[in-house]
């Protein structure tokens, strides 16, 4: 019966874990869905003497992206991000993620084009921990009054932006009205 014991758990683990392969990682839900953004100080990328809060994003439906240079999905999204921006009325706030070389990533975004009203630098990753971010990217929907309506893991694109962000913006200006 003892030896029965530790194949039983094998399985069970083994279980989970195939569960896990087929569960899409975008659909970990947040529990700051609905309830206002953290606070945050901290400077920006382009300006380290300039200091932004959460006051800075509150006032208009938004978009906080959570990215890096060292994200490789990250440059991915990019190309939509900016077309995003280019396109929509949604002001996008970037989160600067453990950037290891800040002059990188500005220069980076002055070639690719920069999609972001501001980029918070993150540098050692509180405020994404505070935000409950797994890693990169991540884009927050955020709403005029500053509470988080929608969290994405993983790739933005004009397909999810359709599909998930633009049917939450459009009833929430319905809301305001």
């Amino acid at each position: 019966m003892k030896s029965l014991i530790p194949a039983l758990l094998f399985f069970i683990i083994s279980g989970f874990l195939f569960v896990g392969l087929y569960k899409d990682p975008s659909l970990v839900s947040s529990p700051l869905v609905g309830k206002s953004m953290p606070s945050f100080s901290a400077s920006t990328l382009f300006d380290a003497h300039k200091t932004v809060t959460e006051a800075d994003i509150i006032g208009e439906i938004a978009l906080l992206n959570v990215w890096a240079t060292w994200c490789p999905a990250c440059k991915q999204e990019h190309p939509d991000l900016v077309a995003l921006a280019i396109n929509t009325d949604i002001p996008i706030y970037g989160l600067n993620y453990k950037e290891t070389d800040k002059t990188e990533a500005r220069s980076w975004l002055r070639d690719e084009g920069n999609p972001y009203v501001f980029s918070i630098a993150d540098d050692d990753g509180r405020i994404a921990i505070d935000f409950g971010v797994y890693g990169a990217p991540e884009t927050f929907l955020i709403d005029a009054k500053g509470v988080i309506r929608y969290k994405r893991v993983g790739v933005m694109n004009d397909k999810i932006w359709q599909r998930d962000f633009l049917p939450i913006i459009q009833r929430l200006r319905r809301e305001a009205l």
